[in-house]
């Protein structure tokens, strides 16, 4: 862990975050992260390691050994904008083409990247259940009618997006038949291509 100071200041930097703002995450004081950065406090518990990695939106695989992960991880999806793909430096995942709709498959315009997130621990969104994965490619177009990651009222939200008779975008919420038209405020952040949902084996 020679490297970790350096490496925690890199992440800072890649998390756009200052000192203050990860110590609060953290839960210790910007001293600390300081003397974590200098490597003046060299041990660091494992509890505060993950606390850090969480604070810093990276694997703690990657806090730890450094360098880009050739494994992707889930991306944590917060109510607050902006998507976490934004924000971020992870890379995405190419999809595989049989989970993908045969109007996306035909779609010339269509690439196949996409990023995996999983609801943040006390964020709830519809469609949604604590623990899912889901695929999510980035999209301000709507392609096809399906389940859309959408900010709307500066919330990140999961709706059901559809096109009414006039052509203008419908969203729909998890147990409401009803569609309601899109605010001009709201956009179209991401289209959910697939989830996986955890249960026991």
């Amino acid at each position: 862990m020679d490297s970790l100071g350096p490496r925690i200041k890199e992440l800072q930097l890649e998390a756009n975050l200052n000192k203050a703002a990860l110590a609060r995450r953290v839960g210790v004081s910007d001293v600390t992260i300081s003397y974590w950065e200098s490597g003046a406090i060299r041990q660091i518990g494992h509890e505060r390691l993950v606390a850090l990695a969480q604070a810093l939106d990276c694997p703690l695989s990657r806090l730890l050994e450094g360098g880009r992960e050739h494994h992707p991880a889930p991306l944590i999806l917060r109510r607050q904008p902006p998507a976490p793909w934004q924000n971020s430096t992870a890379g995405g995942i190419e999809i595989p083409t049989a989970l993908l709709s045969a109007t996306l498959r035909q779609d010339p315009q269509w690439h196949k990247e996409c990023y995996l997130l999983t609801p943040a621990p006390g964020d709830t969104f519809d469609f949604l259940t604590d623990n899912d994965l889901i695929a999510v490619a980035p999209t301000e177009r709507f392609r096809q009618p399906g389940l859309y990651l959408v900010e709307e009222d500066e919330r990140l939200s999961v709706r059901r997006v559809s096109r009414g008779d006039d052509g203008s975008l419908r969203f729909s919420k998890q147990h409401d038949d009803t569609s309601y038209a899109a605010d001009p405020d709201s956009r179209l952040l991401g289209m959910l291509l697939a989830r996986w949902q955890a249960s026991a084996l």
